[in-house]
Formats: structure tokens, sequence, C-alpha cells
């Protein structure tokens, strides 16, 4: 009896072919994935009911049915200062009163005291204004702009 004998079949493993350098693929780099911090979740606050602030109205400063006010307009230069005289509300034409400087070119006089003022403008009490007396009934308030011959 004839005896098999088994062969093997051995497959041969090729080499790769080299490439050319004329030929070389520009390989682009891969993209890593990166792994993202873990989101720490905190506890949203409640709602907490907010009682809303009253709106302030803006006040006008406070006049009372009788006050009247003069108010002038005028440049009466550095130093000097604006008078008033008249009748009415507490005024002589006598004496007069100074105006409150309130700002570089504007005086005021407020008065409480009732009734009708009949009044004039001076710098530093000594020289009047041109024209007529200025008549303002109570409660109301007069702007005016008072020319002087220096």
């Amino acid at each position: 009896m004839a005896k098999k004998t088994s062969t093997k079949k051995v497959v041969a493993k090729k080499a790769p072919a080299k490439k050319t350098t004329a030929a070389k693929k520009v390989s682009t780099p891969k993209k890593v994935a990166t792994k993202k911090a873990p989101v720490k979740k905190t506890a949203t606050p409640k709602k907490v009911a907010t009682k809303k602030a009253p709106v302030k109205k803006s006040v006008a400063p406070k006049q009372t049915a009788a006050q009247a006010r003069i108010i002038a307009r005028v440049d009466v230069g550095f130093g000097n200062t604006l008078y008033v005289r008249g009748e009415g509300a507490g005024l002589s034409w006598k004496k007069g009163t100074a105006l409150t400087n309130v700002t570089p070119y504007e005086w005021a006089l407020s008065s409480s005291k009732k009734g009708k003022v009949i009044f004039k403008f001076l710098i530093n009490d000594e020289l009047w204004a041109e024209g007529e007396n200025i008549t303002l009934q109570a409660g109301r308030e007069s702007i005016s702009s008072p020319t002087f011959v220096w």
C-alpha cells in the first residue's frame, strides 16, 4: 500500500509596491475625537414673586394758590444785584427787595402774600428799569427781561 503524502500549499505574500515621490499623496491629519467635560447641573432657583416699586411722579415745586412769583432774565453785570420795588406782596416803593440769583442771567422772588402786585426792577436798588410798571395777579408768575440805560 502506498502512503499518501500531504503537501501543503504556502501562499507567498507580496511586498507593497513603492510609490514615486511625484505620485505621493498629501495626507490630511485625522480628526481625533475629544472628550467633552461633563456639564454640572445646578438647581434652578425658584421664581420669587416680587413687588413692583411704585412709580414716582415728578412734582413741581409747591406753589400755593396765592403765591406770586417774579422772574427776571437779565445780565446786571458782575458784582451787581437786581432789586424790585412796588406795592403788594410785601413790596415798597421806598425801599427795594433783593431778588435771588438763580442762574447767571436769572433772578427770582416768590411771595406768599395775597393780592395784586405792581412792581418795577432796579439794579443795586438805584438804577430803574425802562418802561412801565408790571402788574401781576395773585397766584401768577411773571417772567420779564428788563432793560436798563447805564
